[in-house]
């Protein structure tokens, strides 16, 4: 597609080439209503109808049992959960387009109701005093079990057994959650990680867990077919509050990050209004561009406009869109011939069935010259 929009041009990513800059972000949509928390018919389509984005991220998958606190969300860690996921990869694929999958572990952003009423794994026992989406609806967090070096070592194997079963669905690559206030972003955090082993205490003891499990993915899979996902000035949701270590420790990381050949860094803008905090950086990109040397993905918020000039100044290679993915299945073509963008219905985004998932329409350009 020749274009003066950057978010149009074609880039290389790690070991696969991409049509265009526009990627699908992750996004939690709750439709894997059935007992194995399997990708259905429903999700093939779902993502079939997005295949023009130059990269698709799927959905936060989580990589083994007491890693999910969300209902129905998919997983990849059985069976038929790689079978199903397959046939999402395969029909992506045959419409020429890419797909990495997320792989997840909320941590103490769950409920022991998911867990057969054990608590949730988290660094520490520090309830994040936030709500879990249960099949009984929202409920209290509870205050969780601090992981013992043994579950440390048991989630980092549920990593690489989740990148394995990437690899057996066919996935062009996978993203690792280290985000939004799930497990690694609950180790990065002084308030969440109170541990005085070498899991916690310094920023690099607290970046420990997460340098660990990539280590170990990327023995079993191409160091450029992992992507890393990070959300620096996150604060006052996902039970993260940010603290003066904040931003020194995710420079640690995403410095430390250019040590490894990744497909990308994924990173958010700030979720909330950070001006008043000084402590906290308000442009994530212009941030982090500098620091990181490798192909750095920014989310959060942008539109076609902003996409283009992100890339553009020279601040971002891809821009990852989320809520506009849910209501333009067609957001490439859209952005092609600058037709407007259709409203998205926020009551239909964790809900079940076909309703705000696979029934957005395609832009009619006939209709609107009629």
């Amino acid at each position: 597609m020749k274009t003066d929009q950057p978010l149009l041009q074609s880039f290389k990513l790690g070991a696969t080439t991409l049509k265009n800059r526009v990627v699908m972000a992750p996004m939690t949509r709750s439709r894997a209503d059935n007992p194995e928390n399997a990708p259905t018919d429903m999700h093939v389509e779902y993502y079939t109808q997005r295949a023009s984005a130059g990269l698709i991220i799927t959905e936060g998958s989580q990589v083994s049992p007491q890693a999910v606190g969300y209902i129905h969300t998919p997983g990849i860690h059985s069976a038929a959960q790689v079978a199903g996921w397959k046939k999402v990869v395969d029909a992506v694929h045959a419409e020429d387009g890419k797909i990495f999958i997320q792989l997840w572990h909320v941590g103490r952003m769950s409920h022991p109701d998911f867990h057969n009423g054990d608590k949730p794994l988290a660094p520490s026992a520090v309830n994040p005093i936030a709500k879990a989406f249960t099949s009984e609806g929202f409920k209290n967090t509870v205050e969780p079990k601090a992981m013992t070096l043994e579950d440390i070592q048991q989630t980092q194997e549920d990593f690489v057994t989740a990148a394995k079963n990437a690899m057996e669905a066919g996935f062009d690559g996978v993203e690792i959650h280290s985000s939004n206030g799930y497990l690694f972003h609950q180790f990065f955090n002084k308030n969440s990680n109170v541990r005085t082993d070498n899991y916690g205490g310094s920023i690099e003891n607290k970046a420990r867990f997460f340098f660990e499990t990539l280590d170990k993915v990327k023995a079993v899979m191409p160091e450029n077919k992992i992507g890393v996902r990070l959300n620096p000035s996150l604060n006052g949701v996902f039970g993260i509050d940010a603290t003066e270590e904040t931003i020194p420790t995710f420079d640690y990381i995403v410095e430390r990050l250019n040590n490894y050949d990744l497909a990308y860094l994924h990173l958010s803008e700030p979720f909330t209004d950070v001006s008043d905090i000084d402590f906290l950086e308000t442009e994530i990109a212009k941030h982090y561009r500098p620091k990181y040397h490798g192909n750095l993905m920014i989310n959060a918020n942008f539109d076609q406009e902003s996409g283009n000039a992100v890339i553009k100044e020279g601040n971002a290679d891809l821009v990852a869109y989320g809520k506009l993915y849910i209501s333009n299945p067609d957001l490439v073509e859209r952005f092609a011939i600058k037709a407007p963008t259709a409203e998205w219905d926020q009551d239909t985004f964790y809900t079940q069935g076909e309703k705000g998932y696979t029934d957005y329409p395609k832009y009619n350009v006939q209709a609107q010259e009629a």
